[in-house]
């Protein structure tokens, strides 16, 4: 009997695996049949492992985003490089002050090799409510936006 080329994914080591062969065929430029069945099995496997695996935790994105980070020994100012953004920017993002563009999380979906449903989900922002001004400075407050 054949052995099978792909199976169900089953721990992170065989997930990583197809997402490298992923990778590597789409960007390989192969158009014929068998590429593209291959890719379209791969990215099913893959969906697959990310909805079983990804959703079922408790993070927000930027949590998700920031255990990726330790994960890979990665601080902030490596992500203004990979996203190409202003560090004021990924701060805002770190400190829930801004969303994740789609363009963001594009890169991002790419870079830790995840599905961009990973990083597209509804979290609380934290935003200013008001400005109380006092004679010596102002003071902005904050709040979670629910």
């Amino acid at each position: 009997m054949e052995t099978l080329k792909y199976k169900v994914i089953t721990s992170i080591t065989q997930y990583k695996k197809n997402c490298n062969t992923l990778e590597e065929l789409v960007f390989s430029g192969a158009k014929d049949k068998n590429t593209k069945d291959e890719i379209a099995l791969l990215t099913l496997l893959i969906k697959k492992w990310d909805a079983d695996h990804l959703f079922t935790t408790d993070l927000d994105p930027i949590q998700l985003l920031q255990s990726f980070m330790d994960e890979q020994g990665m601080k902030a100012k490596d992500l203004v490089s990979l996203l190409d953004v202003s560090k004021g920017y990924v701060s805002d993002i770190l400190h829930y002050k801004k969303g994740l563009s789609k363009d963001v999380i594009r890169k991002l979906a790419t870079h830790f090799k995840v599905s961009q449903e990973a990083f597209n989900r509804p979290y609380a922002l934290v935003v200013p409510v008001r400005v109380i001004k006092t004679r010596k400075r102002k003071v902005n407050a904050y709040s979670l936006q629910k």
